[in-house]
């Protein structure tokens, strides 16, 4: 079965806009639990990455439940102004792990990822160059990270 991934940016509600990003809230907790709840059902997997006032999501999945879980995204009040970077087909899962979590970034890192090349959600292997690919940044970020749900 072919995977899929969707990611976008947007601007987090004032409920939780505005937080120590290390922190969050327990808005953005609720939040999370409740997408980690449906996406195991619905076999997609992701992180939210937060600055303190902006997100950046990764999700991924089979086509029929990534379309679901993403259309609980637009529909969310926890955040607005939501652009879509990419979607499309990739090879393999990159953030198998949970099916939602949420890691706490420093703006500039959010920025840099989400104005770099997301194009066919293609990954190099060097999160350093200066070429990184938008995947070669979020794989770097998610790594450390790393634990099975």
């Amino acid at each position: 079965m072919p995977i899929r991934a969707i990611t976008y940016v947007s601007e987090a509600c004032p409920a939780i806009s505005g937080c120590d990003p290390g922190k969050g809230t327990e808005l953005l907790d609720r939040v999370v639990d409740d997408a980690a709840r449906f996406n195991r059902d619905a076999g997609v997997s992701g992180v939210l990455l937060f600055d303190g006032c902006r997100f950046l999501q990764y999700m991924e999945g089979p086509a029929d439940g990534l379309r679901v879980a993403y259309s609980r995204v637009i529909g969310a009040s926890s955040h607005g102004e939501l652009i879509e970077l990419q979607r499309g087909r990739v090879g393999q899962r990159r953030v198998p792990f949970w099916p939602m979590r949420w890691l706490p970034v420093e703006p500039q890192v959010l920025s840099r990822l989400a104005g770099s090349d997301w194009t066919g959600f293609k990954q190099r292997g060097d999160s350093g160059a200066l070429n990184a690919t938008a995947m070669d940044i979020l794989v770097a970020l998610v790594e450390p990270h790393a634990q099975v749900a």
